[in-house]
């Protein structure tokens, strides 16, 4: 069953091809099987998924059809679920149980899916590699064990790509869905600032974080999108867009100019000859689809100052986060890095989160002045990484370290525009490559449908790892 598109599983399970309690009991038994190897998930919920199960087999006996009714999901244990353990990642926050969901992930339960369990993450989702003091295993692409999947959203993009999850939930603040939907050759959106109300407590007056699907294909990520994008009310930000994504990637977008680099803005960093051929090989089809591509310089470089400001933003946010979640008594309990970055925000002032704060306003505006419907780089500079690849310079070097691997993605999120990593090819080790294509602002249909043209058109090919058909 889990060989089958999510957007397969729904449509069988209202037909009645298949139950949610026998789907369910089949992602669970791979979970049980494979999940100690690849660190996928904090924690798995099977009492309470079969339970739901049952009912989403009732309401689809009834009638129902909500977009998500019976279909398997896990969240990411960033995020707090009602009755289930939510960690942030984090051993000191180990035992906490909410009582009541985050926005998106109420959507996305209120549609029907079923909870099987939380997935994992670094603490706090303060790094591109997931690792954390809660689970004994890191997430590991399941083309490589002894890689990372990156991170944040490492432990969901293990799930779907070793067929744990049919998709998984998922949130992206500097590339936390894109970089690790191209270690696991999947597809992973991150949409427009607005469209999915954030929900990470304590928030920051600049946002960059928001959630989004990770899924294997484009239409099982417009199935989770159609879910989400219903902003809270309240929401300063919030916006809708005019149709559903399931409509706007049933036809091909008009006719776009697409600008490319591949340069990563550090002179001392160049693309692995592989990321630059995800890149060439995917503006060759764009061009044989229609669309005006041209290789730019890159708009903006990481100077010094810019570097500096993502130091001071990492610190800033882990400093608010500890001090609104956790006791003092429980402080010990923290990593070694997070103790460092919670040390340095604890030296700011309001004018130094200021300071880098128009730092980062003014190298994002020069991207966000690009003339291109689209934008096409690569995603990482490298492939996935070994395990303990970005502490072998030192607690100190971790975020220069991870910038210079996860380059591409950042300025996205500081312009809020949508972004999407679509997966390009296999190595001749068996390693996976991706492309990133970003969008306007609120340009967010037209950026899905751009990518369900190219998936059409053979971007990727139907690449498993090994333990796919196991």
């Amino acid at each position: 069953m889990h060989e089958l598109s999510a957007t397969a599983q729904v449509a069988a399970l209202q037909a009645g091809e298949f139950s949610s309690h026998e789907l369910t009991t089949h992602y669970l038994e791979r979970i049980a099987k494979y999940d100690d190897a690849l660190g996928a998930f904090v924690t798995v919920t099977p009492e309470l998924a079969l339970v739901e199960a049952k009912r989403a087999d009732q309401r689809i006996a009834a009638g129902d059809g909500s977009a998500l009714l019976g279909l398997p999901l896990g969240i990411k244990d960033l995020y707090v679920t009602a009755g289930v353990r939510t960690t942030f990642g984090s051993a000191a926050l180990a035992d906490t149980v909410p009582d009541a969901d985050g926005w998106a992930t109420g959507l996305l339960r209120q549609a029907g899916a079923v909870l099987v369990g939380k997935t994992n993450t670094p603490e706090f989702g303060a790094t591109c590699y997931t690792e954390n003091a809660v689970t004994a295993q890191p997430s590991v692409t399941p083309y490589d064990v002894t890689r990372y999947a990156s991170g944040s959203s490492g432990g969901g993009a293990a799930a779907v790509a070793a067929g744990l999850l049919p998709v998984a939930h998922a949130s992206d603040g500097a590339g936390s869905i894109r970089t690790p939907a191209t270690t696991c050759h999947l597809v992973g959106v991150k949409p427009s600032l607005g469209l999915v109300t954030a929900a990470v407590p304590p928030g920051s007056f600049f946002p960059t974080t928001t959630e989004g699907p990770l899924a294997r294909t484009v239409a099982d990520a417009a199935l989770l999108l159609d879910v989400m994008a219903q902003p809270w009310i309240g929401d300063l930000n919030g916006w809708r867009p005019d149709q559903s994504f399931a409509a706007a990637i049933a036809k091909p977008p008009r006719p776009l100019k697409v600008a490319l680099w591949t340069d990563t803005g550090l002179d001392d960093v160049s693309p692995h000859p592989e990321c630059v051929r995800a890149v060439e090989r995917t503006a060759t089809l764009l061009r044989e689809l229609g669309h005006e591509v041209r290789e730019v310089p890159i708009p903006a470089r990481w100077e010094e100052s810019v570097r500096q400001a993502m130091r001071t933003h990492f610190g800033y946010l882990v400093n608010l986060v500890v001090a609104g979640l956790i006791p003092a008594e429980r402080a010990g309990l923290l990593t070694p890095y997070t103790k460092y970055l919670n040390d340095v925000g604890a030296k700011l002032s309001g004018a130094d989160v200021l300071q880098a704060q128009t730092i980062q306003v003014r190298y994002a505006s020069a991207f966000a002045a690009t003339e291109a419907d689209v934008v096409l780089t690569p995603v990482t500079s490298g492939p996935p990484v070994p395990l303990g690849y970005f502490e072998t310079t030192g607690i100190e070097g971790i975020i220069d370290r991870m910038l210079e691997w996860s380059v591409y993605t950042p300025w996205a999120n500081l312009t809020g525009q949508p972004a999407v990593a679509l997966p390009s090819h296999l190595d001749h080790d068996g390693l996976p490559y991706g492309v990133q294509l970003v969008g306007r602002p609120r340009h967010d249909l037209e950026l899905l449908a751009l990518a369900a043209q190219l998936e059409s058109a053979a971007l990727w090919g139907d690449a498993h790892p090994p333990c796919w058909s196991q």
